[in-house]
């Protein structure tokens, strides 16, 4: 974990110091951006409806960490790890262009602009932070979902507190034009809450 951690920051921190609008790490890393709409457009045709798939599973029972807020929450024992798989897309409809490709980025929000490297919760360790992905996943809970699946552990550190961040996607189709990114590519963005507890 600690390995993954280091060759995170160490990616950030190159990212960061070369002006580039790369997306999704401009949220907060390679910029000061606070969200994918400071470059995308939000001009797709999904939208919060039944057909968005946006959930969380806990690795080893497979049960969704959705709360009835409809945030996620994440409990760890303190220098324990926890790994959960995120499950991305929308439910394929007749004569709707589904998402090819989706990109996600958790952030803690409130670390944007500040000098640490880590965009992430502070005191709290996390292997997969942001990544893209080509939609052609499987998941037995969304069997009819064009979807991307991705894991995701965390472990909270002798620092580290409850705290919320942001888990901000794109769906997308098409490719980006370079230097435009809001042409050539269709687009439609969503957030949820993740919440972290820690336990001793």
């Amino acid at each position: 974990m600690r390995n993954l951690l280091t060759l995170g920051t160490i990616v950030a921190g190159l990212l960061a110091s070369i002006s580039c609008p790369a997306s999704p790490p401009a949220v907060g890393l390679a910029s000061d951006a606070r969200s994918c709409l400071a470059c995308h457009a939000n001009t797709g045709p999904w939208s919060e409806s039944p057909g968005l798939i946006f959930d969380m599973l806990d690795k080893t029972t497979m049960k969704s960490l959705r709360q009835p807020d409809g945030a996620f929450e994440i409990t760890a024992k303190r220098g324990v790890p926890v790994s959960v798989i995120t499950v991305l897309g929308y439910e394929v409809q007749e004569k709707m262009l589904s998402p090819h490709r989706n990109g996600w980025i958790f952030v803690d929000t409130t670390m944007i602009g500040t000098n640490s490297v880590s965009k992430f919760a502070p005191g709290w360790e996390a292997d997969v932070l942001y990544g893209c992905k080509i939609v052609g996943d499987k998941s037995p809970a969304y069997p009819q979902g064009a979807i991307t699946t991705a894991p995701l552990t965390v472990r909270p550190t002798d620092l580290a507190k409850d705290a919320e961040i942001s888990w901000q996607v794109m769906l997308t189709s098409g490719e980006a034009v370079k230097g435009k990114p809001k042409e050539g590519l269709v687009s439609n963005y969503f957030t949820r809450t993740v919440r972290l507890k820690v336990t001793d």
